[in-house]
């Protein structure tokens, strides 16, 4: 109760603090007085070794302990160096089950720095270039000096045209496990074949519209929408589960009515059905459907999804490199007004790649108090800021398990268009060879822990963890 006391005192809009922590102290008022931000899902009915793996990127992580985060504080020049040395070798660290002195662990603060480092392209520091979707208001009145300059944005979009094909490169070899392309209007994640329980190269594209699919399909981009698809499979079980209780339907009832939606018309439906006004004499007086009206009954169902979760597509295998070189020549993909004109997307990598930038996530420590009774009680705390993805989440959790005795608690930020990353995309007919498929993905720059946690299939759905909480070395989350 006392965590998520503190969550409405923190703020939400602290982004471009100093990588530096600090100290602050807050007092609090009583637990009664304050509500959960936090929607309170599905939980697992007993904790677990390991929590499933969140594909969404977070803006934002606030753990919170009934033990000091004092290790985490002023990090010696040296174990900061340290740490960028780590991540750039892909040094893995593993910690003892409970660290003694926290404080004095060289070891763990110099792990700590590593698990903040993320990758970044373009890099311009008076920007700052995640999320990209409903940026416009943060990024109004800032220096854009390409906006009006084409030959500058042609610059720009060459360079990032190397670094995304770099990214792709790095993956394919799986020297990359993942990465994200987040423009202004939709996100795109690509994940290394062995990644997520598929066996093959993915990109799943969220929110999408029928325009961009339309491009896609005219490209030959050949890709699913697993969520509309699903839907329709429910739909369609459910009708015949109905059926078998019902009378048999006259032969006249097409099947897709059956599963609650409209017909598809084609042109000889409508020939057929307007053959009767023929007989009457009146076929001239009745304006018969065109071409254009038929396409759009069709498409109704579709443009329905536009811009929502179900929107999700999915592209494998080498459909992905077409993808590519679509996205590369999409003229969409790069706002042609407003704040974000002429600004490539952002590119976002666990790893190193070419043109990319290494930046670190921002943490601090705050002391607070919260009224117990007649006293007040510590509650220690650990914000992060930044684009957190999911390597990064597993990395933490793992360190703060160590350093807080296995007992703490976190409040997770999404960036809500992410959050349907987590849906399970693979199929029976792509069930992973394991042992064949991941063989060189321990090359991949990532932790032995942390790769088996985002090898396995994705369990969250459309939903992403907002409540994480360790004790005794277990997890429950919400």
């Amino acid at each position: 109760a006392f965590f998520l006391q503190f969550l409405e005192s923190a703020g939400e809009d602290e982004p471009t603090r100093s990588a530096e922590l600090s100290e602050r102290t807050d007092i609090l008022p009583p637990a009664d007085d304050l509500r959960s931000p936090v929607p309170t899902p599905d939980v697992p009915a007993s904790p677990r070794a390991e929590f499933p793996a969140d594909w969404s990127i977070k803006t934002r992580l606030l753990f919170m302990s009934s033990r000091p985060f004092t290790w985490a504080e002023h990090l010696k020049a040296q174990e900061e160096a340290q740490g960028f040395a780590q991540h750039c070798r892909a040094a893995e660290t593993n910690l003892p089950k409970s660290v003694q002195e926290p404080k004095l662990s060289t070891e763990l603060r110099c792990a700590f720095q590593q698990s903040l480092v993320y990758w970044l392209h373009p890099s311009l520091p008076w920007l700052q270039l995640f999320p990209r979707i409903g940026a416009d208001r943060r990024m109004a009145g800032k220096a854009c000096p390409w906006a009006q300059d084409e030959a500058l944005q042609q610059a720009l979009m060459s360079d990032w045209s190397v670094s995304f094909t770099s990214l792709y490169n790095l993956l394919k070899a799986k020297l990359c496990p993942y990465f994200y392309v987040c423009t202004y209007q939709f996100t795109v994640l690509f994940r290394a074949a062995g990644l997520a329980g598929s066996d093959v190269i993915t990109a799943a594209i969220s929110p999408t519209t029928r325009g961009l699919r339309e491009a896609m399909r005219n490209e030959g981009i050949e890709f699913s929408l697993p969520l509309v698809e699903e839907s329709r499979t429910r739909k369609q079980k459910n009708s015949e589960v109905n059926l078998e209780t019902e009378a048999a339907p006259s032969p006249e009832v097409d099947k897709s009515a059956e599963d609650g939606e409209e017909p598809a018309p084609s042109d000889d439906d409508d020939d057929e059905s307007f053959s009767w006004l023929e007989e009457m004499g009146v076929q001239d007086k009745v304006k018969k459907p065109d071409a254009i009206s038929i396409k759009l009954r069709k498409e109704k169902h579709e443009v329905q999804v536009d811009h929502r979760p179900e929107s999700l597509a999915v592209v494998k295998g080498t459909n992905t490199f077409t993808l590519l070189n679509f996205l590369i020549n999409c003229k969409s993909l790069v706002a042609a007004a407003g704040p974000q004109a002429g600004l490539p997307p952002t590119l976002l990598s666990p790893v190193a790649f070419r043109g990319g930038t290494m930046q670190t996530l921002k943490a601090r420590s705050i002391n607070a108090k919260a009224r117990a009774h007649l006293s007040y009680e510590d509650i220690f705390s650990l914000e992060i800021v930044g684009p957190v993805m999911p390597h990064s989440l597993h990395s933490l959790a793992m360190l703060l398990a160590s350093a807080q005795r296995g007992a703490f608690s976190a409040v997770l930020y999404t960036h809500e268009p992410t959050a349907v990353f987590n849906t399970d995309l693979v199929t029976v007919s792509t069930a992973l060879n394991r042992e064949a498929v991941c063989r060189d993905l321990p090359n991949s720059g990532l932790h032995s822990k942390t790769l088996d946690q985002l090898s396995q299939l994705p369990t969250l759905g459309k939903s992403s963890i907002r409540f994480l909480e360790m004790k005794d070395y277990a997890y429950t989350w919400k």
